[in-house]
């Protein structure tokens, strides 16, 4: 009976372990990058407001995350955070400055239905697509991918950026879409 339980207690935590809210392993397309925003809605709250958000993918460590965020955008303060190896450390704070007669929000978006990572997973996937058919690249990986926030705020503006490369290194491959996931460049 005892050694039931002990075999118990180690899948136990093997299914606890392995159904973390780590967004390190998860896969550079729609699915696992929806994946990684309910990871970061589980950190700082559906309500966040983000100017920046970055997943950079490193071979030997997974992917890291990069974020400027506040759950109070009218206390002008933010916090810069990454997430390595699954810890979240703030790296540091943010006040921020703002021109008369506007507010913060202006100048932040939120995860929501018009600005979400499923969408730059998706968009990932279809820039690979389309290096593997333009460019007879074969297993392009994720070396960046961002949502670029206008500095005035015109949301209108907000860019989904992607940057791939070769398997084994080389020219990058840089992607830039408009929140309608229309192309507006490619370039290397």
């Amino acid at each position: 009976m005892k050694k039931i339980k002990i075999i118990a207690t180690i899948f136990m935590s093997a299914v606890l372990l392995s159904c973390g809210s780590s967004s390190i392993s998860k896969e550079a397309n729609a699915d696992g990058f929806a994946s990684i925003e309910t990871d970061v809605k589980n950190q700082f709250g559906s309500e966040a407001y983000y100017t920046d958000f970055v997943v950079t993918y490193d071979k030997s460590i997974g992917n890291i995350i990069s974020t400027t965020v506040t759950d109070d955008p009218e206390s002008l303060k933010m916090g810069e955070w990454n997430q390595v190896q699954g810890a979240w450390n703030q790296t540091s704070d943010v006040t921020i400055e703002l021109p008369e007669g506007t507010k913060a929000t202006d100048f932040m978006f939120q995860l929501d239905d018009e600005i979400n990572l499923k969408t730059l997973g998706g968009l990932i996937e279809k820039s690979m697509k389309k290096l593997k058919l333009d460019k007879k690249i074969e297993n392009p990986k994720l070396e960046m991918a961002f949502i670029k926030f206008p500095d005035d705020g015109d949301i209108s503006e907000t860019e989904y950026c992607v940057k791939l490369e070769p398997e084994n290194g080389g020219t990058s491959f840089n992607f830039s879409y408009k929140l309608n996931s229309e192309l507006i460049e490619m370039d290397y």
